[in-house]
């Protein structure tokens, strides 16, 4: 269906997706929230049964022995296809959605433009195809003392890869986010674990998937979703023996549980998780002085920005002691203090918020410099501004953990040595962003040097909110950003987290893959003998 028919209607079913089919057979039952009223919302979801689960993966595992070989061109079509399938849903799934998160329209309509330009950058990345980074060392029988061996070797499909849903992102991180589009994008099958939050978005995209998928006839099983409120749900599908990786978008607490799961499988498999992150936002003395007005209206924006529930939202900024130093902590209040918050995606996330803003104000050398508009309304989220030194910083873990929502802390130092130890006694967080004029960086090389070791992303004079979807992005970081800081959730570059190298050697031109082939009948670009070569 092309996106300038009719949309769909659809009736929800509260029921899981395997393969081609719908079904429900658990016991238990779960309904959506709407955060604004915290009513529940028809219909209720079956939670996916073990047997269900099983066979979802099974299906899966069956699937990806004809999957793994689609080529480039054919998986290109079926993310296409799944492009168009959730736009011809329409205004049905942004009001759904709306409902079960409450984020504005407006937001909803730039997310799902997003989710579906990064399925189309795929699609983009596959037809290109020199994605897979094919080598080919050539044969020489002639070497002595041995002859050398003709070698070849390319990235190839892991397997059946596990995805959760993320609660913030419910589109653009959810069923048919990054990590399904890459994973499906590098041959692999996927079951998606849906997020509890919003399940009746969720179902409204599995079945555009599964729509698309029979489209493009790809094999049953190649795509599956199931429900669950519960954490048996998502446990099941890590310790299943047919998973090969899981990707995952949330807290530390759920990303880290996954992992240790992961790692006490017979066959432990990669886990891809992105758990959170304060991003630090350092802020230079003659920045601060030229642009002190500027940037505390644009960062209590950012701050603030989606109720603080961006996974880059600035929750940490450094200074160093300075009158403008404290005129800026005063203008950033102000603006902080005018903010009326809004609506948090769930109780439960609410709740955390205010859990974590109460620990943190009563650590000894913490204040609370302004509170935001309070609502008494359901899930409301206010905004806060905190401050403390970087001595207590330094001596107080604590002060550098996430709080998930509108928030952010100040932090002075005494002088730029002091700047410095801050810097390196950080861990590893997603963004880290420095405001300073030319003069103000080349004066504190030292400190970009420490900050590059501690972050996936480097921003100078901008804001972290705001992710770009493109060929070079890179969203993730050292741990505990992330569980392996090598890969990016966001980007091009993801589609490598669900490939392995696989080698070649002395095969016949009629046995090997296109991309290996001597005449590369695909026309990529390939590593030749040590040279970059295309034809």
């Amino acid at each position: 269906m092309s996106s300038n028919q009719a949309p769909y209607t659809m009736e929800l079913t509260g029921r899981n997706i395997i393969g081609h089919a719908v079904v429900g057979e658990g016991k238990e039952t779960f309904f959506a929230v709407n955060p604004s009223s915290g009513t529940e919302i028809e219909p209720g979801f079956r939670e996916a049964s073990l047997e269900e689960i099983d066979e979802a993966i099974q299906e899966a595992a069956k699937a990806f022995q004809e999957y793994r070989n689609k080529t480039g061109q054919e998986k290109a079509e079926l993310l296409e296809a799944i492009a168009e399938e959730i736009m011809a849903l329409g205004e049905g799934l942004i009001t759904r959605c709306m409902e079960e998160t409450g984020l504005p329209e407006a937001r909803l309509v730039g997310e799902r433009g997003r989710t579906v330009n990064q399925l189309k950058l795929f699609a983009q990345l596959l037809r290109e195809g020199s994605w897979v980074d094919a080598r080919i060392d050539t044969a020489d029988p002639e070497r002595k003392p041995l002859p050398k061996p003709d070698i070849r070797s390319m990235l190839r499909p892991l397997g059946p890869v596990g995805v959760f849903g993320a609660s913030n992102f419910p589109l653009a991180f959810s069923v048919a986010g990054g990590d399904t589009a890459s994973a499906l994008a590098a041959g692999c099958t996927v079951v998606v674990k849906a997020h509890q939050a919003h399940p009746g978005t969720s179902e409204m995209v599995g079945r555009a998937i599964q729509r698309a998928m029979q489209q493009c006839h790809m094999p049953e099983g190649t795509f599956s979703m199931v429900q669950g409120a519960s954490t048996e749900v998502g446990q099941a599908i890590v310790r299943h023996p047919q998973i090969k990786a899981i990707g995952f978008t949330g807290s530390f607490r759920g990303g880290k549980a996954l992992f240790d799961e992961a790692n006490k499988r017979v066959e432990p498999i990669p886990v891809y998780a992105e758990m959170g992150s304060t991003n630090p936002v350092f802020i230079l003395p003659r920045a601060l002085q030229e642009r002190k007005d500027n940037m505390a209206r644009d960062l209590a924006a950012s701050v603030t920005l989606g109720v603080g529930q961006f996974c880059t939202n600035p929750g940490l900024i450094f200074l160093q002691d300075a009158a403008e130093e404290k005129e800026f902590r005063q203008l950033l209040a102000q603006h902080i203090g005018d903010m009326s918050g809004g609506v948090m995606l769930t109780s439960g996330i609410r709740g955390n918020y205010e859990r974590g803003i109460e620990q943190l104000s009563k650590i000894k050398g913490v204040e609370v410099l302004a509170k935001g508009k309070a609502d008494t309304s359901a899930c409301h989220g206010t905004a806060y501004l905190l401050h403390t030194s970087v001595q207590r910083f330094l001596e107080e873990e604590a002060l550098e953990e996430e709080v998930f929502g509108p928030s952010s802390l100040t932090v002075t130092a005494k002088d730029k040595e002091e700047l410095l130890q801050a810097a390196e006694r950080l861990r590893g967080h997603l963004t880290v962003t420095v405001h300073g004029t030319e003069e103000d960086l080349l004066e504190h090389r030292d400190l970009i040097d420490v900050l590059e070791q501690k972050a996936g992303r480097l921003i100078l004079n901008g804001y972290p909110t705001g992710v770009e979807v493109g060929y070079a992005m890179v969203h993730g970081g050292p741990f505990p950003a992330t569980t392996d800081s090598r890969t990016t959730s966001v980007g091009a570059a993801a589609i490598t987290r669900f490939a392995r190298p696989v080698c070649y050697q002395a095969f016949p031109m009629a046995l090997l893959p296109d991309e290996l082939k001597d005449e590369n009948p695909l026309q990529i670009w390939r590593l030749v003998n040590g040279a970059l070569k295309k034809g």
